[in-house]
Parts: structure tokens; C-alpha cells; sequence
């Protein structure tokens, strides 16, 4: 079974986003296709990875 990520949108760059992985401290935010993401996020929101998808969570 495959458990869910959480991470915080940390920036926003163009078609991309960094994405901060929040149970881990110290790794280097990951590099992500806006097209891959929700398209109503922000910086500074959270989201979930779950089964090859993310989500917003509150």
C-alpha cells in the first residue's frame, strides 16, 4: 500500500513548482509540472500525493 505525502507549495515559477516535502526536514524541494497540480494553487498551500495524484488540503 502506498502512503500519502504532504507537502507545501514553497514557490511558483512559470510552468513549474517547488514543492516542500513537510515530514522531512533539510530535503531539497521538488520540481514539479504546474500541469501536474491543482490548478487553483498558491504558494504557501498545502498538498497531498496520493496514488499518483495531488490534491489540496486543508
Amino acid at each position: 500500500m502506498f502512503e500519502a505525502v504532504y507537502y507545501e507549495v514553497e514557490s511558483i515559477d512559470g510552468d513549474y513548482a517547488n514543492l516542500k516535502r513537510m515530514d522531512q526536514e533539510g530535503e531539497e524541494p521538488k520540481l514539479v509540472a504546474r500541469a501536474l497540480l491543482p490548478e487553483e494553487i498558491m504558494e504557501g498551500m498545502k498538498l497531498k500525493y496520493e496514488l499518483m495524484q495531488y490534491e489540496i488540503c486543508d
